[in-house]
């Protein structure tokens, strides 16, 4: 039986809420709102709120088109008293003269979702939201927010962690206010890096939870003087930031992905091979998209850093409980898709690893054995730059087809973007500039 869908007016009354901001994102990622007083709750329930689409961001447009109108998802409403009281946020779909828009990523997402629902199959996400904490002196130098943060090897350190307890249990407590199920919050392998967990949901919900999370976690930090920063490399001799996609298949609420007989030992279905084969094969332009800017490679070439591990993945390979691996098999419900870094768009993130991963079963591929633990695994190497990556991106027809699932030309416009910004931050500003990427995501 199909869910009823909520009533975004009556949400809002019920909950005496005076302000909604009616959110989208650009395909950078980059949130857009516009906050709507609960007056004209109705109108955005019923017409959408209108925006200059080029003005925006990356979306596909020129000056001169068509409003973009962000119509509101009912079932995404989320009171955010946190940040202030009485305001609350909702996840739209950008639509353009009455149709969606093929360059909206939440679009884009639905699109693959219904392709792979087509095939009885639901995709199940959960992510790892990592991200550093970090302020400037009067001088503009950068540094962790925490000094006392200075461990050879910080993982895991209570100090740490109980040094940031204000702001952690801030976002703690929000995400369960919400619903979402945090059930870990911990200090990460950098100085100043943090991760905090939620509960694996459906493909678009865990999407729209990243958006709010990353919205949720940068306001709290502003709100105690720091700055949160997702970019995937800020610091040359730390880790960088990962943002790894737990991922599963189901029928209905069967899970498709177990299997108690599998010879191979990870407790994997041929169905779930199938699917890792298919990312696998696929790794090379999966890249572009879930390591989408210069800085990223900063993340994935990286040798060395100050604990002794860089935890990004190389080589496109597969294996057990390996955090060296492209994809990592912790146990048979999921895998994990570890090359993808905090400058991902979670919507475009899941869409072309589901997308890649429904080719594998389509094809029947098969992944090959899992290599030796520690080793990285077998497979090919994965690109070194950003524009090895959008190279390709445009050679690969499933990965590019599935930003052009919603309609053509969203793949080139996004090969473009991402040489455009290739050529032009080499042509410009030196290896490890922080201003352009610190706040971006």
């Amino acid at each position: 039986m199909a869910t009823a869908i909520p009533d975004l007016a009556e949400l809002v009354r019920a909950d005496g809420i005076e302000f909604v901001l009616a959110v989208f994102v650009d395909l950078t990622g980059k949130p857009c709102a516009k906050l709507v007083p609960s007056q004209a709750v109705e109108e955005l329930r019923d017409a959408g709120v209108g925006f200059a689409g080029y003005a925006a961001g990356a979306l596909g447009q020129q000056p001169g088109d068509p409003d973009v109108v962000a119509r509101p998802d009912a079932s995404s409403y989320t009171p955010v008293p946190f940040v202030k009281p009485g305001l609350a946020l909702v996840h739209c779909d950008p639509h353009v003269e009455g149709e969606p828009w093929p360059y909206a990523p939440r679009v884009i997402l639905r699109r693959v979702v219904e392709r792979a629902a087509g095939r009885g199959l639901s995709l199940s996400v959960g992510a790892e939201v990592e991200y550093f904490l970090v302020s400037r002196d009067a001088h503009g130098v950068l540094s962790v927010a925490d000094a006392r943060d200075t461990a050879a090897r910080p993982c895991y350190d209570a100090h740490g962690l109980t040094r940031m307890y204000d702001h952690l249990t801030a976002v703690s407590s929000a995400m369960n206010a919400l619903g979402w199920g945090n059930y870990a919050n911990d200090h990460e392998d950098g100085n100043g890096q943090f991760e905090q967990n939620f509960r694996h949901a459906d493909a678009l919900t865990t999407a729209d939870r990243v958006i709010t999370m990353r919205y949720l976690v940068s306001v709290l930090a502003e709100q105690r003087g720091m700055t949160a920063t997702f970019m995937p490399k800020p610091f040359a001799d730390r880790t960088g930031t990962g943002m790894h996609l737990h991922l599963s298949l189901w029928r209905g609420d069967d899970p498709a992905f177990p299997d108690a007989t599998d010879g191979r030992g990870l407790g994997l279905s041929p169905l779930a091979y199938s699917f890792v084969a298919g990312i696998v094969e696929h790794a090379r332009a999966l890249q572009a998209v879930i390591a989408p800017t210069v800085n990223s490679y900063k993340r994935t070439g990286a040798v060395a850093t100050r604990s002794g591990a860089s935890w990004s993945p190389r080589i496109a390979g597969y294996g057990g409980n390996d955090r060296t691996r492209f994809v990592r098999v912790p146990d048979g419900n999921r895998i994990e898709l570890r090359g993808g870094d905090g400058a991902a768009n979670p919507y475009l993130a899941a869409a072309v690893a589901l997308a890649a991963g429904l080719d594998g079963i389509d094809r029947g591929l098969d992944p090959g054995e899992p290599g030796e633990p520690g080793a990285g695994g077998k497979g090919p190497e994965l690109p070194p730059t950003l524009l090895h990556a959008v190279e390709a991106l445009q050679a690969d027809d499933v990965v590019s087809g599935a930003l052009d699932v919603a309609g053509s030309g969203v793949s080139r416009y996004f090969a473009d973007l991402k040489r455009e910004e290739f050529f032009d931050w080499h042509a410009t500003v030196g290896p490890w500039e922080l201003d352009r990427y610190l706040t971006a995501f």
